[in-house]
């Protein structure tokens, strides 16, 4: 049959992947191999249909057959390239196209696709060595550049020795003096050629480049070119020259771009007095004063001109008297009221205007007396969408200048109200809007809440909670898609032991992409306290992995085919295909970007802080087996090394408390603790060490296991250091992450572990014993082994023979910390309950209490094997454990029990009259009757008030949150309990 012909018969199996039918690719390929058992490109597409059916097994075999064929044509290596992409093999996806390279060393194309294979995997230095080969084979001058980029890009990757990177610049300078064409006018290759000279400290010749005709007509069109130009006359001092570029662009051209502006401040003023010390200082400038002075009149004349229609000049002028200040240069004591008077009047209508004036309201007692009265004094209406934003704004600033001792009590629940009512007031202005718009009255509902949240932290009273959430529930059915209140009602009904609907609102805001890992610990910090993942209800545990989902479509392409058109094609791409765009763009300034993105994603913080919470939940879930022991051991270790950035959103939420208070965000931070790197440290230490004892591997083991790639090491994380000492160590930054009660929890899995680990060290199998079991299973799943990895040399506790029980070691009872554990944790959890403790800080107590003892099964599952014991004559140690087991087993069932008995007092009738009373004074305040008399088509969605129908709505969906939060919690307590007796 004609090659055309089979590809017409492949042609469905293309589509078929392309649309996610996988099972249909599967099937046409197994028809397609029976008539040709040979062709590696069915192969090949067979195993990506099958990898993305998660059968990683059977896809290893047809993997490795095409591997061990070494293809050449293009359709079975891009096939080939996203298997090992989903396999996590890239090395095999570089080895796989230098080894077709060297059976077609004259193709062009393969030849680049080879040298983009090294930059998927960020190989720099092999890639810098195929783009300098390609320039000597075919001549064209991008592959230069490509040689020069990947040069520093190897110069300023993280794995480079220092003393290397200097030598890679000084390459990059040679290469790129030798490619410039002084008539050449792309503008990333001018940004790569000026950057090199700002790595390498030469100013003056960047200064020169940059000043030629060229430089300039490059600048003048290019961002970042021009970016570049004033980093390099920064670093030269030429800050008065820069000056001078900026005003005629802002007077003559009138460029509005803020970047002008702090350049033409620069030149007057240093930002602060630290700057004046760093050599950007007053004494660098002559005739500060009259600069001042030329300044102001210039920034004056831009204001004027631009009237309503810009806020930049007014803004510059705010910036240049603040700066004046800190010099202490002003002799106009009113001037920065006088502009911030003048500001609030021409743009006090504007959405941006709080955010713009909030950094320049640091004003002494009398000028801050003056701002308020006349705030005070201005008139307050919502008759219009205008006069509503400039109220908005009226309530925002006067709230962000009160004093300490104004802050009761007494006086901020009457704000709360009024601030209610201006909302309900304002609400007829977006009556007639559809639910696709903000109601324009929004921040007023999102200021209430702010203020009973602070009114919450003065008090400590759950009932201004209860207010907050009644009100915000409320707002948040005439504006469903207000980000900001949906957020809020997250973090107040987690405050309140309410998840399910705090999930439900997080759902509402329909986060996508890399958003989650931004947005995702909103409702995910501390998830596995709410988690019934126990009773099979595995909600918290979905959230989790679809949060994740952004990490894997990072490192995945959807589409391989060419049969739709690319406008249907889906643009779910990894970021390294990115970078091989810019590549191919020749847009050299965007790639650092790219990478920076990349690195940043691959190692977030928030990414290992949902995968610890996931781990959490899943062993309440999940039968405790060698499987799920090693492959989490494996993947938390690899989570241990890595240097990770925090890329957490803590700025969504609007601060509208007042100046020096702790912000919304932090009164309502779960427990008062915010985990971060510190807590993920010591939890990783936790499980690394439970499953570490437990697991019979090593390292030989861990290569066995692996499918893909290890991990990339940043030189930045403290991997050298012996990891038994990195897991032993303790930090007080790390402490300081932690709830007491947590505290207690790492105090008992260290002992514990201490206690056991003589025992598991003598009774663990020879790494030779376990590797071939492991190679056992593996061949049974797969049909060939993955891998061929020999057994180390036996030393240490692996000494490749069955040890003697005469060798065990002395049997010791179990230190009194670990016996007392669950007794301290049951009176911890008896005082909550006595003392009306949040459900929150209850539910953090019993899962601490419940993940102990399933930590304490991880750690003795090896002491379960009768044989063994009787081998090693730890019938004494069984035991002793057997005896902790009994105690903390009736320990952790009664905790589950009482709280079966928690979750049954809640969702009741006089919950919910409880909750509805406490809003009662608020009610009253805005003039609702009784509910009784209130129609109930009154508290339909489109009402205009608050109704005493709506807070009982609220109070139901809140007491039936908590009801089954607590009631199915305890629930799983009793599942583990059994499952673990």
């Amino acid at each position: 049959m004609s090659a055309a012909a089979l590809e017409r018969q492949i042609r469905p199996i293309y589509d078929a992947i392309d649309t996610g039918s996988n099972k249909s690719a599967i099937v046409g390929c197994n028809k397609l191999l029976k008539k040709y058992p040979k062709n590696d490109l069915l192969k090949a597409l067979k195993a990506l249909a099958l990898v993305r059916s998660q059968k990683v097994e059977e896809s290893l075999v047809f993997c490795e057959e095409v591997l061990a064929s070494k293809p050449t044509d293009d359709a079975t290596l891009t096939a080939m390239m996203h298997v090992l992409r989903h396999l996590g093999r890239h090395a095999d996806t570089v080895t796989m196209f230098e080894d077709a390279l060297k059976r077609q060393p004259g193709n062009e194309e393969l030849a680049m696709q080879t040298f983009f294979a090294n930059v998927r995997t960020g190989n720099w230095k092999a890639g810098q060595q195929l783009a300098t080969k390609l320039h000597k084979q075919f001549h064209a001058d991008r592959y230069t550049y490509w040689s020069i980029m990947c040069a520093v890009l190897q110069a300023s990757d993280s794995t480079t020795p220092a003393n290397m990177r200097d030598l890679l610049f000084k390459l990059a300078h040679r290469l790129v003096t030798s490619a410039w064409n002084f008539t050449e006018l792309h503008a990333d290759r001018l940004y790569l050629h000026v950057s090199i000279l700002k790595a390498l400290n030469l100013y003056d010749d960047a200064q020169t480049l940059l000043e030629s005709e060229q430089g300039q007509a490059i600048c003048s069109r290019s961002l970042a070119c021009d970016e570049l130009r004033r980093e390099i006359w920064k670093a030269k001092g030429l800050l008065q020259e820069e000056g001078k570029i900026a005003e005629e662009r802002i007077v003559e051209k009138r460029d509005r771009n803020w970047l002008e502006f702090l350049s033409f401040l620069d030149a007057t003023v240093p930002p602060s007095p630290q700057s004046a010390s760093n050599g950007t200082g007053l004494s660098t400038y002559e005739e500060t004063p009259q600069r001042i002075i030329h300044a102001r009149e210039v920034l004056t004349n831009v204001a004027e001109k631009d009237g309503t229609r810009d806020r930049s000049g007014l803004l510059a002028l705010l910036e240049l008297e603040q700066r004046v200040r800190a010099h202490s240069l002003s002799s106009e004591p009113s001037r920065l009221v006088d502009l911030l008077l003048q500001y609030f009047e021409t743009f006090g209508d504007k959405a941006a205007c709080y955010e713009d004036l909030k950094p320049y309201i640091t004003l002494d007692a009398e000028e801050l007396s003056r701002w308020t009265s006349y705030l005070d004094g201005l008139p307050r209406s919502s008759s219009t969408l205008s006069s509503l934003q400039r109220l908005i704004n009226i309530y925002k600033l006067t709230r962000y200048n009160l004093p300490t001792s104004e802050l009761t009590v007494e006086l901020e629940v009457p704000r709360a109200t009024k601030l209610v009512q201006e909302y309900l007031d304002a609400l007829p202005l977006g009556k007639d809007l559809p639910n696709t718009e903000l109601q324009p009255a929004d921040d007023l509902a999102i200021l209430a809440g702010q203020v009973y949240a602070g009114l919450y932290s003065l008090a400590g009273d759950e009932a201004y909670l209860h207010n907050a959430v009644a009100v915000l529930e409320f707002a948040s059915k005439r504006s469903p898609q207000s980000y900001l209140i949906h957020l809020q009602l997250v973090r107040i009904l987690r405050l309140l032991g309410a998840p399910q609907p705090a999930l439900e609102h997080y759902r509402l805001l329909n986060v996508k992409q890399v958003q989650n890992d931004t947005l995702s610990h909103y409702v995910l910090n501390r998830a596995s306290s709410f988690s019934l993942a126990a009773t099979g209800d595995l909600t918290y545990a979905s959230e989790c992995l679809e949060s994740s989902q952004i990490y894997i479509s990072n490192s995945q392409e959807v589409k391989i085919g060419n049969s739709q058109p690319a406008s249907r094609r889906a643009n779910v791409r990894q970021t390294a295909e990115f970078i091989v765009r810019a590549f191919t763009g020749e847009k050299y300034s965007q790639i650092p970007d790219f990478i920076s993105f990349e690195d940043r994603l691959d190692n977030s913080l928030q990414r290992d802080l949902v995968k610890m919470e996931h781990v959490r939940m899943r062993i309440t879930h999940e039968p405790i087996n060698s499987e799920l022991i090693n492959l989490e051991l494996i993947e938390l270790k690899f989570i241990f090394d890595r240097f990770h950035h925090d890329n957490r959103d803590f700025e969504i939420l609007p601060k509208y408390q007042p100046h020096g208070q702790p912000s919304f965000l932090t009164q309502t931070t779960l427990l008062g603790k915010q985990p971060s790197l510190g807590w993920l440290w010591v939890f990783l230490k936790i499980y690394i060490k439970a499953l570490q004892q437990a697991s019979d591997m090593d390292y030989s083991l861990e290569e066995k296991l692996l499918i893909g790639d290890r991990p990339k090491q940043s030189a930045a994380s403290d991997i050298h250091i012996p990891m038994e000492e990195r897991l032993d160590s303790r930090r007080p930054e790390e402490l300081a992450e932690l709830t007491a009660d947590e505290l207690t929890f790492y105090n008992f899995t260290t002992d514990l572990a201490d206690w056991l680990a003589p025992y598991h060290n003598h009774t663990r199998p020879p790494p030779s014993v376990a590797l071939a079991e492991a190679t056992k299973q593996l061949e049974s799943k797969s049909g060939l082994p993955p891998k061929a990895v020999e057994a180390p040399a036996s030393n240490g506790t692996g000494n490749g023979h069955v040890k003697k029980a005469e060798d065990a070691p002395p049997v010791k009872e179990g230190p009194a910390s670990i016996v007392g554990f669950f007794d301290h944790m049951h009176k911890r959890f008896d005082a909550l309950v006595e003392s009306n403790g949040s459900l929150p800080e209850i539910l953090h107590v019993a899962s601490l209490a419940q993940e102990a003892l399933l930590l304490f099964s991880i750690e003795t599952l090896r002491f379960k094997n009768a044989s063994l014991v009787k081998i090693h004559k730890l019938g004494a140690l069984v035991q002793n454990i057997k005896t902790i087991r009994s105690s903390a087993l009736a320990v952790v069932g009664e905790i589950g029990a009482e709280l079966i008995k928690i979750g049954e007092s809640e969702g009741t009738s006089e919950k919910r009259r409880a909750f509805v009373s406490q809003c009662e004074p608020f009610l009253s305040d805005l003039g609702v009757s009784d509910s009784r008399h209130i129609p109930r088509e009154a508290t339909l969605t489109g009402a205009l008030q608050i109704t005493h129908g709506d807070v009982l709505d609220v109070a139901k969906k809140v007491t039936d949150a908590r009801k089954k939060a607590a009631e199915g919690f305890g629930k799983g307590i009793g599942r583990v309990c059994a499952a673990h007796a």
